[in-house]
């Protein structure tokens, strides 16, 4: 009886790579000048062997740099390159890209800017999006007309495209795009809503229809267990409040409700409030996150001599404060501290925690030069908007 093959694997360093050589244990080794010049394998095959169709590899090349750029696509690299693309930026975020043949760089070119865009952003979005470029016209056109049922115009898509051209062109499944916008409008969400949708979190359209359901499903289920009865009014202010909600899970959505709950005492009145208003924000951030943000929180205004009481009313009044992370509250709260503000002023103006530790020492700055006094006038002018701030600078100046 004829002894099976056993393989086994042998390696040889060479200056373009190296050579893979799987080989029977019959084979014996020995010098050969004509091949490589080095150590080869050789064996013996019986005819049968030879005549027999078999259907393993016997010898298998793993090639190196040199090889992988002999197998892209020249034609594609000159095209991106006088169109102005940032190739190299381009081959790290989709190397896989530039070895297809048969892509529609300038097919999407023309496209792009057929609607409305310049060079330069078209160049732009191949660079940060390459794959892009393997969507068929007829694909990109259809897409495109999907979303102008929500935008109004083709310069809103474009903006979009400019910012993330993920956005667009991540999914090429235009029925789950279409079947995905039925849906939202079905269950009451607004043409505004889902204008704010596609422009800050247009994952929501690549979402599975089922996925998408599971959510709006969730979200009705909450609000008839906080005894409301009208949860299309409801799913549209939490979606409207946090347009991400949509591209979480459930599970991390619910237990944030949660713990809004039982950290705060709430009943379900004031949940229901906090849910469509400020609360909706916190939503979709990590339970984790949550937690670590508000035990520091609590803890650095305990220090301070604040109760719990004040603390929650503290997070209550303006929930954002859960993104800020532990050394940036930190620091904020030390510098205020060290400029003579009480505790009880920024509790009760927790907004003025968005401005930059540079922001807030900037304006400090120049509103003392003009004579304002924080200790008797509200610090609340810390957080406006730069126009409005500049604009009561001046009059106190003048003044």
């Amino acid at each position: 009886m004829q002894r099976p093959l056993f393989l086994r694997q042998a390696s040889i360093p060479k200056s373009l790579g190296y050579l893979i050589i799987m080989a029977p244990r019959s084979f014996f080794c020995m010098r050969s000048n004509f091949l490589f010049g080095s150590r080869c394998w050789m064996t013996q095959f019986s005819t049968e062997v030879f005549l027999k169709s078999i259907s393993f590899r016997l010898f298998s090349v793993k090639c190196g740099n040199a090889d992988s750029e002999s197998s892209e696509n020249e034609e594609l690299l000159n095209n991106l390159l006088t169109m102005g693309v940032d190739v190299d930026k381009a081959k790290k975020r989709q190397p896989g890209v530039f070895n297809r043949m048969g892509t529609k760089e300038q097919d999407l070119k023309m496209f792009l800017l057929s609607k409305g865009a310049s060079k330069e952003v078209v160049a732009s979005i191949i660079s940060r999006y390459p794959r892009a470029i393997t969507r068929t016209p007829e694909s990109l056109s259809e897409r495109w007309d999907l979303w102008r049922r929500i935008m109004t115009s083709d310069l809103e898509i474009i903006n979009i495209l400019e910012r993330s051209p993920e956005a667009f062109f991540r999914s090429s499944n235009n029925r789950n795009l279409e079947n995905n916008i039925k849906f939202l409008y079905s269950v009451g969400l607004t043409h505004k809503c889902l204008c704010r949708l596609l422009t800050n979190a247009p994952r929501t359209f690549s979402n599975s229809l089922d996925l998408n359901k599971q959510m709006i499903k969730f979200l009705q289920e909450v609000c008839l267990s906080l005894n409301h009865n009208k949860p299309r009014d409801f799913i549209g202010k939490i979606i409207f409040k946090n347009p991400f909600i949509l591209i979480q899970s459930t599970k991390r959505v619910k237990t944030n409700i949660e713990f809004l709950k039982s950290t705060f005492n709430l009943n379900n009145e004031k949940l229901l409030v906090l849910l469509c208003g400020p609360g909706a924000k916190i939503l979709d951030l990590s339970n984790d996150y949550v937690n670590r943000n508000y035990t520091n929180i609590k803890e650095k205004l305990f220090s301070l001599g604040c109760t719990e009481e004040e603390v929650h009313k503290f997070i209550l009044s303006y929930p954002d404060v859960i993104f800020l992370g532990e050394k940036k509250f930190n620091d904020k709260i030390d510098y205020l501290i060290e400029e003579k503000f009480s505790i009880s002023q920024i509790i009760e103006n927790p907004r003025i925690l968005d401005s930059s530790i540079s922001t807030l020492k900037s304006r400090i700055k120049e509103l003392v030069n003009a004579g304002y006094n924080f200790s008797t006038s509200n610090i609340t002018l810390l957080s406006w908007s730069q126009k409005r701030y500049k604009a009561k600078l001046k009059k106190l100046n003048i003044e």
